[in-house]
């Protein structure tokens, strides 16, 4: 039988994910998970091509059952008050990678994450970001060596057309959070 975790459940801008993010948001929550939705500025508030911020919010509100949370202040007392097992980040972009490697925390994301590694419990990070192997690569770097931090594997997505481009397989993420919640990088991290 497997664990029930609360999970909190983070956001950042890569809207062409969000269909895939929020499909593994429902399975987790199918499964009897508890999910702290979590969004950065740009998740909770943009319009794209992929959808209404209104749209995303409600379908993640009534999958979790709760608010999301989408400021600073109250993303800060995630890690004092023990409010998550684990953080998954899905997706994360680019530059929340790059913020969370340099120690700045400017988004409710960034802060959710901060308040909760503090307390030392797993990170999982679902990439997805256009620069990985590009501007990104040195912070990629960065995290997978870093303490109770892991990742969802990654592969390129376009290698011909966007070389520099890698995005989380969403359907490794349950697998990911099993091991990191046994201190464990699921392998292979790049497929």
């Amino acid at each position: 039988m497997m664990n029930k975790y609360t999970i909190g459940f983070a956001m950042c801008g890569s809207f062409c994910t969000f269909s895939k993010a929020i499909e593994q948001m429902r399975k987790l929550s199918e499964l009897g998970h508890s999910i702290v939705p979590i969004m950065s500025h740009n998740a909770y508030n943009t319009d794209t091509k992929f959808g209404k911020a209104k749209d995303f919010r409600k379908t993640i509100e009534d999958i979790c059952g709760r608010s999301i949370i989408h400021s600073i202040v109250e993303a800060e007392p995630i890690g004092p008050k023990k409010m998550t097992d684990i953080m998954l980040i899905a997706p994360c972009t680019g530059n929340t990678l790059g913020k969370l490697c340099n120690a700045v925390t400017d988004t409710p994301v960034t802060m959710a994450t901060k308040s909760h590694l503090r307390i030392q419990r797993p990170l999982v990070i679902t990439l997805a970001t256009n620069d990985a192997l590009g501007a990104s690569a040195e912070n990629l770097g960065k995290a997978i060596n870093t303490k109770n931090i892991f990742f969802v594997p990654i592969k390129q997505d376009d290698p011909i057309t966007k070389p520099n481009s890698l995005v989380a397989d969403f359907d490794f993420i349950l697998p990911t959070i099993e091991m990191s919640m046994k201190n464990k990088q699921i392998q292979p991290v790049f497929i």
